[in-house]
């Protein structure tokens, strides 16, 4: 018979990051604001994690970083344009040099525009793919040498309920090019499983930060509080969800308690998705 053999361990803290290292795409965030890429970038943090912050608004990403390390955490920035394979491609180099170990990347860069192929621009389709899949492509590219040196990693794309349902708005280039997010995550995660390098997206729905200000000038003719109102209702939980729950989705992926995870999602959208096939 099976003798087992009780020890006594310290209790550890789930989602710790102590000693691992993240960059984190689109970390800034206007003024006081909670944009996705602040509260993620705030919150691994937070649990240990030296948070590596890019953005294309470097003031952005000055907000978020001045944050952190208020609260005694670790963070550096780097004003970097994601959608640009040269400047990608630099900021990769130089922060493989600087950074013994790598272990998670969050690709958190993305934008909306509305339009359908009737009367959207085919210059706006293609800046749509290169916003929200190529930036993500890129980062992928670099990043993966350096994982697989380090023995794995977590990668955590964010994509969006418009890549699977039709959620009201007219946005036909970001609901193709998160579609294809998801998609890309999941066969590059296939690819790189014996490889200990987990691939997975976050995929909120409706959210309250920031950005819903510039979304209702561009879908709802700049009426904020009915725009806000129409969201709200449209969930079923009667609320937009916030900033901190996408990050706190993350947060999970990216944690040793996600190791055997791979190829999936986490949809944090207050059970939007749920009430259509």
């Amino acid at each position: 018979m099976l003798e087992l053999k009780h020890t006594i361990r310290k209790k550890k803290l789930m989602l710790n990051l102590d000693g691992k290292t993240a960059i984190v795409t689109g970390c800034g965030s206007e003024g006081e604001g909670w944009g996705n890429g602040r509260a993620i970038a705030t919150l691994l943090a937070r649990q240990g994690a030296k948070v590596i912050g890019t953005d294309l608004n470097y003031k952005a990403a000055k907000n978020t970083q001045d944050f952190i390390l208020k609260e005694n955490n670790k963070c550096e920035i780097h004003e970097v344009n994601m959608s640009n394979k040269k400047d990608v491609d630099s900021f990769f180099k130089n922060v493989t040099k600087q950074h013994e170990k790598i272990n998670i990347l969050v690709n958190n860069v993305g934008r909306s525009e509305p339009g359908d192929p009737e009367v959207m621009d085919y210059d706006v389709w293609r800046e749509q793919f290169s916003t929200n899949l190529d930036t993500a492509f890129f980062a992928i590219k670099q990043i993966i040498p350096t994982l697989k040196k380090n023995g794995g990693g977590s990668i955590v794309n964010i994509s969006s309920v418009a890549g699977m349902r039709y959620v009201g708005k007219p946005q036909v280039g970001y609901s193709a090019s998160k579609a294809a997010l998801m998609q890309m995550t999941k066969t590059t995660a296939i690819i790189h499983a014996e490889n200990k390098i987990r691939l997975n997206c976050v995929v909120p729905g409706l959210m309250h930060t920031p950005l819903v200000q510039r979304l209702a000038k561009k879908y709802a003719d700049g009426k904020y509080e009915e725009f806000v109102k129409t969201r709200n209702n449209q969930v079923p939980m009667k609320k937009m969800g916030s900033s901190f729950d996408v990050a706190h989705a993350v947060l999970f992926l990216a944690s040793d308690e996600a190791k055997y995870i791979t190829g999936t999602e986490i949809i944090v959208d207050g059970g939007l998705t749920a009430t259509t096939p």
